[in-house]
């Protein structure tokens, strides 16, 4: 892998950001949250459409830990984002968000509109605009797995964690829902994940003054440059329902469900979708 270049944070923190592929510039902010970005890959393939500039959060990958730890507040990270941004000599540039990336990428649309030419939130979190999900959709999504060996244990900690039950074992139990295909593969990317994140940032990420909804919700009604938002069938941290409302929040956005993927949908569906995002972004 090519070696991480860097930039310098509006409070001197020296921040990672990782090259690949060829094309226009997308600016790819990864979830967790604080997971490091080499998690995103290629995404599926995309890298034949657009080069990708995978950032590594504050404290994450080949970024430095930060002095102060309140920085680690999503509300925060934004000006990293916009410093990386000048840093590349950009006017505007095309951003995608994944999962808990989607709220940052949320509150630099919020903060810099202008500065945003395409928007790709990929199985998005939703904090940053403050949708909920009601339990039945994330089990509506988990029972299109019933068929699966694993699915009886795996359901029944899900029905606890929708409940408000949720422990340690419990969480780690429905994470094959998250795949589309709870295989070797699979589980030694959620394993990776979990050794790749950054626990302490994690924590601060959304915690209190993180987000304005109704300030985020109000750009976005008035945000009229291109978006797409992608879901994946299966997926249960943001199912399809939840995804389809965050699309309503703009004037006019472009959603697509990928069928059988998950929460990862380049790994289930690589060439749809690479397909779906390079022919947006095109």
């Amino acid at each position: 892998m090519p070696t991480p270049q860097t930039f310098s944070a509006p409070d001197g923190t020296t921040l990672a950001f990782h090259v690949s592929g060829s094309g226009a510039p997308l600016l790819c902010l990864p979830g967790g949250p604080f997971q490091d970005s080499a998690y995103l890959g290629d995404l599926g393939g995309l890298t034949a459409h657009r080069r990708l500039i995978r950032l590594d959060l504050r404290g994450t990958g080949a970024s430095a830990v930060p002095d102060d730890s309140s920085s680690y507040r999503c509300d925060r990270l934004v000006e990293d984002v916009e410093a990386l941004r000048e840093h590349l000599g950009l006017d505007t540039v095309d951003v995608l968000g994944h999962s808990a990336g989607a709220n940052l990428a949320a509150l630099y649309v919020t903060r810099h509109p202008g500065r945003v030419g395409r928007l790709v939130l990929v199985t998005p979190g939703t904090a940053a605009v403050g949708l909920d999900t009601a339990p039945e959709e994330r089990l509506a999504a988990a029972r299109l797995r019933r068929d699966e060996p694993w699915f009886g244990p795996a359901y029944a900690a899900l029905e606890e964690v929708t409940a408000g039950r949720g422990t340690g074992e419990s969480f780690q139990a429905v994470a094959p829902f998250f795949h589309g295909t709870w295989d070797e593969a699979a589980r030694e990317r959620h394993a990776a994940g979990e050794s790749q994140r950054n626990g302490e940032g994690a924590g601060v990420f959304a915690s209190e003054g993180a987000f304005l909804p109704e300030a985020t919700r109000a750009v976005f009604a008035d945000f009229a440059r291109p978006v797409l938002v992608v879901a994946g069938e299966g997926d249960v941290n943001t199912p399809v329902p939840t995804a389809a409302a965050y699309a309503e929040l703009f004037p006019k956005a472009a959603f697509v469900v990928l069928d059988g993927a998950g929460h990862f949908p380049w790994h289930d569906d690589a060439e749809g979708f690479a397909g779906a995002v390079g022919d947006f972004l095109a």
